[in-house]
């Protein structure tokens, strides 16, 4: 709590029969202006105020807070808690350890690396829909994780008992950001126990950071957090603030109310799209108006999960009486409940629908204009109308280069029996994206290229084709939370059923709800029964098909689609739908509403136009379309009301900590530090902090450097550092077998994120990554530089370039890094060898890991491309302006040298913006920063 208190803001809170203290939001002049958002920051610099991180004039600039022109004030932010997922958890612990041992070398006390907030891990990303379609689906896939993970898992309760505030959320349970939503959000601090337990108990925002780009899906609850890299939650952990700019804020303005028959999906695709398009990556954005009272909860989170869809850094709605009915929902304690909304009252944040706060901008969204959508087929902003995807679809089998957005516009724009509903394409400039091959004017019908291959599938013979559907996935954090959603898809199905339809024999079908309560309310309303029936059987509770573990396709439909190399498709209910994410066979990935999901199931292809054509016939051989069996709003609201009640909830997690005779079967090891084991696979020391000293090393130029990868726009860090399956044929498949484990036994790249020795050789392996090194070629691959001819992989070609000391960087587009929070596309990019990355902008999170793992990420001037300068990447790179600097410098010299020709230069941007964020990159990353400030504590 403050030490200084310079505006005398500490004041006492009565709830009822207790008393609270707590730092007055009014005791600050002109407070009442402020968005919600920054209304929580500036009561966390007030409540940390301590004269040194946090100091008046940072309390004193967000006061000052200037909406439409932010300025470059620096704040520090302590979250009050973090959470983290087992991919991004376990390499976190790893590096913890590391730093425990690092700490003993350079002769400190280990217990000083110590989570000092707390911590709580769910395990959610590890379970595969290996088994689908069958009673014992959930059980053996739950099997198979458990064998499979037993080392991380060990690792894990080792890290519950030898850290403080560490707890773990064990397998099977839930998706973290569900159970987050569900059960530990506190929303406001102080009750039930969670205060110091010294004097009266402080009442304060739930604040957070979470190593899951979606952490932003709390921020409906009225929680600010958002997703950061492991790393930057590893130094919160250990009591870092967050260092940060002063954001801009864009006001989203809800006017209206959902039309019968659009999903809380429909609406936040509609929203992903028009935030990309208006451009907030690295901004705040707020909800507010009229049109929020008409948001559900669960829909505002789905709103705020999809953040890092559009780039901001956080999607929140204030708190109001949806927020207060949601908690007690869910099982909330009265007392926390009243507290709750006593806090938010008295602190000026609870929503006024006739108050407008100030915003950098206001963008307005009707929602009764949202239409039925899909989303895709490589990104999640491409949003698609429903009455356009089959037309659209077919378009991109006849041009795979195609842009999604002309083909949906031009369509829009000419056909009578589409009417143009979309209110986002009046205003779009559509002169700077491809359109598609041959002048397409949206009036000739397609001509998509058709090989259908036959093939025999559960005693069904049959054939399939290009644009067919082989995954229908009900799945992920962003759809599963939602029972509005959740139950319209039961229903969905009892009414297919009862109408004697099926899903397609060649569809991979799974459900994978984000937490137990789900199943209970499908069992409570007597649905789960229809669910089965069309192949949704539960496979898990877990991320499986939106992170990729999406299990293999069956041996039958798989061979089919290589026989005839077929771009066939998946749909999820998921958030991410990015290039060789889903699954390797899948090249069209489309993200959908939980029903449409079942609805593509049983039609089967992407082909059939869910607007016009039957989904198949009924017992008595009438078509059925989808208008026949969709639930209405008020039928899904009735099941809703009648079957999910705050008892579900309270019981569902009332042992959430406790896990099956699995988990609490495992050994644990003892001792504060670790016992590495040499022969893991799994979880191996991480040699970040070999060589290192207790002071830093000066700055240094970067000379003669060697171009890895030359990458093109919206390369995600899935191409960087892909989650999903380790093929044999490549570097971290080739480790693995040298090492005794058996191809089925490879696991995912995500659950081997404790042995960095995988990561490297995983690094840029993405099976869809396009290397303009080597052109004509996907995956991992490029050339070692000067002359090279031949094509190797690009772990290989590192290792190659450190033998003769050569220096890397990597040459990208625009939008370099968006996707998830993942801290390995930014470690592996170092230990390839990468001194800097060269792109013309980065996302926000990507940008910060890099500089988290001392790699200096640079941006082309205003107007300066790698074409415009005529880059091809075959050139050596010299970085010069940062030698002999005492702090790092704004900008630098690039100076290139062909390997024939004259050298030029140009000046490049350092992206390094934020104090704080210079001291990270001179000591080489931040944990090394971190470890000498405890060492020197």
């Amino acid at each position: 709590m403050s030490m200084v208190n310079s505006f005398g803001s500490k004041d006492t809170l009565t709830v009822g029969d207790k008393q609270y203290e707590f730092y007055r939001l009014d005791s600050i002049p002109n407070s009442a202006r402020l968005p919600y958002s920054l209304k929580i920051l500036l009561e966390n610099l007030l409540r940390n105020e301590d004269g040194h991180a946090v100091t008046a004039d940072q309390i004193r600039a967000l006061a000052g807070w200037n909406a439409k022109d932010v300025g470059h004030s620096e704040v520090q932010f302590s979250p009050a808690r973090v959470l983290l997922q087992d991919f991004t958890g376990v390499p976190g612990v790893v590096d913890l350890v590391a730093m425990r041992d690092a700490m003993s070398d350079l002769g400190g006390d280990p217990q000083q690396v110590n989570p000092l907030i707390p911590v709580e891990l769910v395990i959610d990303h590890s379970v595969i829909a290996e088994s689908f379609g069958g009673f014992g689906s959930f059980k053996i896939n739950a099997d198979i994780e458990f064998e499979r993970n037993k080392e991380r898992y060990q690792l894990l309760r080792w890290a519950q008992h030898a850290f403080d505030n560490f707890a773990v959320v064990p397998p099977d349970t839930g998706i973290c950001h569900q159970v987050n939503l569900e059960y530990l959000g506190r929303v406001v601090f102080g009750a039930d126990g969670d205060g110091s337990g010294q004097g009266l108990p402080v009442a304060y925002p739930d604040t957070l950071v979470g190593t899951d780009s979606h952490t932003p899906m709390i921020n409906g609850l009225g929680v600010l957090g958002w997703g950061v890299g492991g790393i930057e939650a590893e130094a919160a952990m250990l009591g870092q603030p967050i260092s940060l700019l002063l954001p801009k804020v864009v006001g989203l303005k809800l006017e209206g109310s959902l039309r019968e028959g659009v999903t809380a999906t429909d609406m936040v695709l509609t929203v992903a799209e028009l935030l990309r398009h208006t451009g907030v990556v690295g901004k705040f954005v707020e909800v507010f108006g009229p049109g929020v009272a008409n948001v559900p909860l669960a829909n505002r989170a789905t709103i705020g999960n999809m953040s890092p869809e559009y780039g901001s850094t956080c999607t929140i709605f204030p708190i109001d009486q949806e927020t207060i009915d949601y908690l007690t929902f869910t099982g909330r304690s009265p007392e926390r409940v009243a507290l709750v909304e006593a806090y938010a009252k008295a602190q000026g944040m609870w929503h006024d629908p006739d108050h407008e706060p100030e915003y950098s901008q206001v963008v307005e969204l009707d929602l009764s204009s949202i239409e039925p959508s899909i989303a895709g087929p490589k990104r999640p902003q491409d949003r698609i109308p429903l009455s356009l995807a089959s037309r659209t679809v077919a378009r991109l089998l006849e041009d795979p280069t195609a842009n999604v957005k002309v083909l949906t516009a031009l369509d829009d724009a000419v056909d009578d029996t589409f009417p143009a509903s979309d209110p986002f394409y009046g205003d779009r400039d559509l002169t700077d994206v491809k359109a598609p091959r041959g002048g397409y004017t949206g009036s000739e019908e397609p001509q998509w290229p058709s090989n259908p291959q036959e093939l025999t599938v559960g005693g069904n013979q049959t054939k399939i084709d290009n644009g067919d559907v082989v995954i229908a996935a009900i799945t992920s954090c962003t759809n599963t939370s939602n029972p509005s959603v959740m139950i319209g898809a039961a229903l969905l199905a009892r009414n297919a059923v009862q109408k004697g339809l099926k899903s397609k024999p060649w569809v991979k079908t799974s459900l994978a709800p984000g937490s137990r309560v789900v199943t209970d309310y499908f069992d409570r309303a007597e649905l789960t029964p229809y669910l089965d029936q069309l192949g949704f059987n539960l496979v898990g509770y877990g991320c499986t098909t939106c992170i990729g573990n999406s299990g293999p396709l069956p041996d039958e439909v798989a061979a089919a689609v290589d026989a005839g190399d077929l771009t066939v498709a998946a749909v999820l209910s998921g958030n991410r739908n990015f290039e060789g994410r889903i699954h390797p066979q899948t090249r069209m990935n489309f993200l959908a509403s939980p029903p449409l999901v079942v609805a593509y199931a049983l039609a089967g292809s992407m082909h059939v136009d869910l607007n016009h054509d039957p989904l198949g016939t009924d017992t008595e051989g009438e078509p059925v379309y989808l208008r026949d069996i969709w639930p209405t709003s008020s039928e899904i609201k009735k099941v809703v009301d009648s079957c999910i009640e705050a008892r579900m909830y309270t019981e569902g997690y009332s042992d959430v900590y406790a896990g099956d005779d699995n988990w609490n079967s495992l050994p644990i090891p003892e001792g504060e530090k670790f016992d590495w084991q040499d022969d893991s696979t799994y979880v191996r020391q991480p040699p970040y902090f070999v060589g290192m000293g207790p002071e830093p090393d000066a700055l240094a130029d970067i000379s003669d450097a060697r171009v890895l990868a030359k990458l093109g726009d919206s390369v995600t860090t899935d191409h960087i550092s892909p989650a999903g399956s380790i093929t044999f044929s490549s570097p971290a498949g080739k480790y693995l077998t040298e090492h005794g484990v058996e191809h089925h036994d490879f696991n995912s790249y995500g659950s081997r994120r404790g042995n960095h020795e995988v990561m490297i050789r995983g690094t840029f392996a993405n099976i869809r990554l396009r290397n303009e090194l080597v052109p004509g070629t996907e995956g991992g691959f490029t050339r070692v530089l000067p002359g090279g001819t031949e094509t190797v992989t690009i772990y290989d070609a590192a290792q190659e370039y450190a033998a003769s000391g050569t220096p890397l960087i990597v040459i990208a587009g625009k939008e370099y890094g968006s996707g998830s929070s993942r801290d390995w596309a930014a470690k592996g990019t170092v230990l390839l060898g990468a001194k800097a990355v060269l792109a013309e902008s980065y996302e926000r999170i990507h940008r910060s890991n890099l500089i988290g793992m001392g790699v200096l990420p640079l941006q082309f001037a205003e107007g300066d491309t790698a074409a415009t300068l005529g880059l091809d990447g075959t050139e050596t790179y010299t970085i010069t302006g940062l030698s002999g600097q005492d702090d790092v410098p704004e900008q630098v010299t690039v100076r290139v040298q062909p390997d024939e020709g004259e050298a030029r230069e140009f000046t490049a941007v350092v992206r390094i913006d934020t104090p704080t964020e210079r001291d990270y990159y001179r000591h080489g990353g931040i944990l090394q920063y971190v470890l000498r400030q405890r060492l020197h504590a």
